[in-house]
């Protein structure tokens, strides 16, 4: 009961986490509702973990959630049905993408260094600033935010083992397994736009 008592926060999260992949990879627009929710309660768990930049990142989802959200359903032109296309990381963005990773963990690796006792900064900047694009690559439905995805799953379920945080770990690790299926299933989808 203990552990329990200990974990809840880790242990729904990683439900609602899990509950968002799957979403995810069926390129669901009701991922987007979970995720705000699973957000919303990482807040509280990564700041009582000391994960600061993972406890500032999620406000960045929660914004990037209401986006991504607006992106996927709303209508335009090119969209008229409101459903978003799955479609490439224009490779004219690739340069300017890869700018702001390192620019952002070099900032937050500073600002974790240098204000907080974080013991993990290196990881905790990186997982950070490579989810900064992840989610705005998801919001804009491209195909390659998978790759991105599967990187920062491996170093945060390695992360997040050390910091005792075993379900989201164990969530983390799963999620590379869904996310090199989840590249092949939307590879799939999009050829049949």
């Amino acid at each position: 009961m203990d552990f329990l008592t200990a974990h809840w926060l880790d242990i729904v999260t990683t439900v609602l986490g899990l509950a968002y992949i799957l979403l995810e990879y069926k390129a669901s627009v009701w991922m987007w509702l979970v995720g705000f929710l699973m957000q919303t309660l990482g807040i509280v768990l990564y700041y009582e973990k000391g994960l600061y930049a993972d406890c500032g990142m999620e406000f960045y989802y929660l914004a990037m959630t209401v986006y991504g959200y607006w992106k996927w359903v709303s209508k335009s032109p090119r969209h008229p049905a409101g459903d978003l296309p799955i479609r490439h990381f224009p490779k004219r963005l690739m340069g300017y993408w890869m700018l702001v990773i390192l620019t952002v963990w070099a900032v937050i690796y500073w600002l974790l260094v240098t204000f907080t006792n974080s013991n993990v900064p290196l990881a905790d900047s990186f997982t950070t600033a490579l989810s900064i694009v992840g989610i705005w690559a998801l919001a804009h439905k491209y195909l390659e935010q998978w790759f991105i995805w599967m990187a920062v799953d491996v170093v945060t379920s390695v992360l997040y083992f050390y910091k005792d945080i075993p379900f989201k770990a164990s969530l983390y690790a799963l999620y590379v397994v869904i996310a090199v299926f989840g590249y092949f299933k939307w590879r799939k989808m999009m050829a049949k736009d």
